[in-house]
């Protein structure tokens, strides 16, 4: 919890209009906008704020180019947030000057939104994270709510006054690696795995979800592993289920925050909507993996619960 805390402590200065988050913010989206999420009614009213600075993180191509919510700027989940040399989030020097670019300012507020339900959105909040960017917020039920809702969408991308933006040292606290989720599997840690996935690739009945390519030689998952599919933490428009479904839905699991959890999928974006859910709606201790099963299903040596029995890339 140690690292709650001191999330909130950098949180802690705002204006009025953009209040600092507080614990209340562990509910669903507030009316004021404090909370860690906001509502499609609440970033309308406000899109005209100065201090409000609005990123759309997606993954499907040109789909910003096509209409985007009225002033966002575009961060290429690809080109942008990871490194392009090494398998690795944005260094600190590039993601600096993306913020500044983009007139993030000690001051701003970040509303976060994309497609696919926000999966990149949320992964995009999880590396702010990292680097202690204050005042992070995700757009609950994101482009699909904001669409399903007729609201504006504009193609002229903004032109926001450059900023000179710092960011700290990423946070190692929030980032599990190979090492963490063997020692899971190898009974030599406490913390609780949760493998966001279908269940069907939990099972290991197939490789990866429908129509995305098979980046791992085995199939299944992690030994000891939890499967709680990341579509039960939301409800049908995409919005994030309540507070306490949220705490029931992830008990029934076992996992209740009394010991620290990491999330899994395939690529690590996936698993950054439920490292949200856990950790800003509920305040449990969370770490994501963003290595996830291409790393773990590639790697040599490794334990793996494979209930469908698939072998390699056969079926």
């Amino acid at each position: 919890m140690h690292v709650l805390k001191n999330w909130w402590r950098r949180g802690a200065i705002a204006t009025l209009a953009f209040a600092a988050l507080a614990p209340a913010a562990f509910a669903q989206a507030s009316a004021d906008g404090s909370g860690a999420l906001v509502s499609t009614e609440w970033l309308e009213k406000n899109l005209r704020n100065a201090k409000l600075r609005v990123i759309e993180v997606s993954v499907n191509p040109g789909l910003y180019e096509k209409g985007h919510i009225p002033g966002a700027v575009n961060f290429s989940w690809h080109n942008d947030l990871n490194d392009r040399v090494r398998r690795d989030i944005v260094g600190q020097a590039s993601f600096e000057k993306l913020l500044s670019s983009a007139g993030v300012a000690s001051d701003s507020t970040v509303v976060l939104y994309g497609d696919n339900n926000n999966w990149f959105a949320a992964w995009g909040a999880w590396v702010f994270d990292q680097y202690g960017v204050q005042n992070v917020k995700l757009l609950d039920g994101g482009r699909k709510k904001w669409e399903a809702e007729n609201r504006t969408l504009e193609a002229r991308a903004p032109e926001h006054v450059a900023t000179n933006f710092k960011v700290a040292k990423p946070n190692p606290q929030l980032r599990a690696r190979l090492s963490d989720v063997l020692a899971v599997a190898e009974g030599k840690s406490d913390a609780k795995l949760v493998d966001i996935r279908s269940a069907d690739e939990y099972t290991g009945k197939i490789f990866a979800p429908p129509g995305a390519a098979e980046l791992a030689v085995r199939a299944g998952h992690i030994p000891g592993a939890a499967n709680v599919p990341w579509v039960r933490a939301v409800n049908e428009d995409g919005t994030f289920k309540s507070a306490a479904e949220l705490k029931a839905l992830y008990a029934s699991a076992g996992i209740d925050g009394t010991r620290p959890v990491i999330t899994y999928c395939r690529i690590g974006e996936r698993s950054s909507h439920t490292w949200f859910a856990l950790t800003k709606l509920l305040g449990y201790n969370v770490r994501n993996y963003d290595g996830s099963w291409t790393e773990y299903g590639n790697a040599v040596g490794v334990p793996v619960n494979n209930p469908a029995g698939t072998i390699w890339a056969s079926k």
